[in-house]
């Protein structure tokens, strides 16, 4: 049989399906949702094993609460700007999340900077145990969540255009 003379209906349904189901998008609260969830697993089962209570704690506040905000403020801005920022997409990927990695803990320490120094007016900081953890908790969930969602909509970026150069 010719398939000029015969063609397949279902043809065109089945490619627009394929092409369709491969595109990966970018869902902000999915993002948020893995950037509290991942440290604050990892550093509660590091708190279990080394039977830290401190650590226990911190990995649902400090540690899951940060890298949840610092998610949510870098996704958004991703969202909003980050695809008119041409070298965002034209940069390779490990440089682009290393950049946002490193912006990420910086982010983290001056936020530290900023609580200890805050809480440091209000409330006496010897009454405080935690400030201390705060400068290692900050910086390290700036790293996780800004590798997690910058990954993660780098990805969705690369494969949306790809699809999009197909058509």
């Amino acid at each position: 049989m010719n398939k000029t003379e015969y063609p397949n209906k279902t043809e065109r349904l089945y490619d627009i399906k394929a092409a369709g189901s491969g595109a990966k998008t970018f869902v902000l609260w999915r993002e948020v949702i893995m950037a509290y969830v991942s440290p604050a697993i990892m550093a509660g089962i590091g708190g279990l094993i080394t039977a830290d209570k401190g650590l226990q704690l911190a990995a649902l506040t400090t540690i899951g609460g940060t890298s949840a905000l610092i998610a949510l403020m870098l996704g958004l801005w991703l969202r909003i700007r980050g695809g008119r920022k041409r070298w965002l997409v034209a940069a390779p990927h490990l440089v682009v999340v290393g950049l946002f990695a490193l912006m990420g803990a910086m982010l983290g320490l001056c936020a530290a900077w900023a609580t200890t120094n805050l809480l440091g007016i209000i409330i006496p900081i010897d009454n405080l145990v935690w400030i201390d953890r705060i400068w290692i908790d900050f910086p390290l969930s700036g790293v996780i969540a800004s590798t997690i969602v910058t990954w993660r909509w780098r990805l969705a970026v690369k494969t949306n255009l790809s699809f999009q150069g197909r058509r």
